[in-house]
């Protein structure tokens, strides 16, 4: 069996998200990705969404979609998310299974900051999403990774989708529409809870 394990704190969760899952499962050849929400993340503030209000809405984005599943692990776990004990929790439920971690580009700076890195490429394949670049080529991992701990992860070109959670909360906040920026029940969702408003 080959895993996906698509982390992050989805607030909220947006089609550049399921667009680049997509690509992952194709790429990968992935039986499932599971998008996994985090409760808190040591790296970053929390968001405007709570952890169950975020959960309801990567239930939303993955629908009923059979190549997607939606793991409220982290949340359950409550407290700062750590992705070594997330990936930990995999090896012991799938230990027969092919794992990839799908991270983002934008964490090769900071990766090396995480809890146990080294343990974490022990327990699964890190696989470093990328956007494709127009005009010209993304950045080399030895410019952004200078512990060299990313060495070697194979990097995922995505489709370029220039939409961001930060965008589509200040779109919210400002009363401007987000339709096409999130699936159509998240938008909903956001609307109904009155999400970043």
């Amino acid at each position: 069996m080959r895993l996906g394990i698509f982390g992050g704190t989805f607030d909220p969760p947006d089609i550049g998200h399921l667009l680049a899952a997509s690509d992952a499962v194709e790429a990968l050849a992935l039986d499932v990705l599971w998008f996994i929400p985090n409760a808190s993340q040591p790296l970053k503030g929390d968001g405007a969404g709570s952890p169950l209000q975020r959960l309801a809405m990567v239930r939303l984005l993955a629908g009923d979609d059979e190549r997607f599943g939606v793991d409220p692990v982290e949340i359950e776990r409550k407290g700062v998310s750590y992705t070594v004990d997330t990936l930990a929790e995999y090896a012991n439920r799938f230990p027969d299974a092919t794992r990839y971690l799908l991270v983002g580009a934008d964490i090769l700076g900071t990766f090396a900051q995480w809890r146990e890195p080294r343990r974490i490429r022990e327990l699964a394949e890190v696989v470093i999403l990328e956007r494709a670049v127009s005009g010209g080529a993304p950045p080399t991992l030895g410019d952004a990774d200078s512990s060299g701990v990313l060495q070697g992860a194979p990097r995922l070109m995505s489709r370029r989708v220039d939409v961001s959670s930060t965008e589509i909360r200040d779109r919210v906040q400002r009363g401007k529409s987000i339709r096409g920026f999130v699936p159509d029940a998240v938008a909903a969702y956001i609307a109904a809870a009155r999400l970043y408003q």
